[in-house]
């Protein structure tokens, strides 16, 4: 017989206590360096504006200033972000956290996932990182992507997931 009993609130698990993952110690430079050619491409484009003829000076003054204050931002972000991102392996689900500002935590359970991925950048592979993306049933809103982990890291998840994602299935 199907018995669905009430679960009083204060006995909910928390996320706190968890044993959170940490992503590569290299993630944050990696984000840096993107930046840094970003930032390089826009002062090249910002100084070719100030070459053409008839431009005023305060509007290029204004795009030097809002271009610094980018940089900024830009360079000090990932030291701040990056500490706070992090993720968990439970015997069911993947648990994943992220945000400064407006934070998330993800769980996913291994029965929903249908495929799992390992990619990386040029510049990932620079600092020898990868990301990991799990896609779900039901659509795109339940798919994870962790980036940042270790190349070697990500692929043992995914292996993992990927056997816990079998034997879920198998066992339906």
């Amino acid at each position: 017989m199907f018995e669905n009993p009430e679960v009083a609130i204060d006995e909910l698990p928390g996320t706190d206590d968890l044993g959170w993952q940490t992503l590569h110690p290299l993630y944050a430079r990696r984000i840096r360096v993107q930046a840094l050619i970003v930032l390089g491409i826009i002062v090249v484009a910002i100084s070719a504006v100030n070459f053409l003829p008839h431009i005023p000076l305060l509007p290029i003054v204004v795009l030097y200033v809002l271009w610094s204050i980018t940089a900024m931002v830009s360079l000090l972000w990932p030291g701040l972000s990056v500490p706070r991102r992090g993720y968990v392996l439970r015997d069911k689900d993947i648990v994943f956290r992220k945000g400064v500002i407006w934070q998330s935590v993800t769980a996913v359970p291994f029965n929903r996932i249908q495929h799992v991925e390992t990619s990386n950048t040029p510049l990932d592979r620079r600092f020898g990182l990868a990301t990991l993306q799990l896609f779900t049933a039901g659509g795109s809103g339940g798919d994870l992507k962790i980036d940042g982990l270790g190349k070697d890291i990500a692929e043992r998840l995914r292996v993992f997931i990927l056997d816990k994602a079998g034997a879920s299935i198998e066992n339906a």
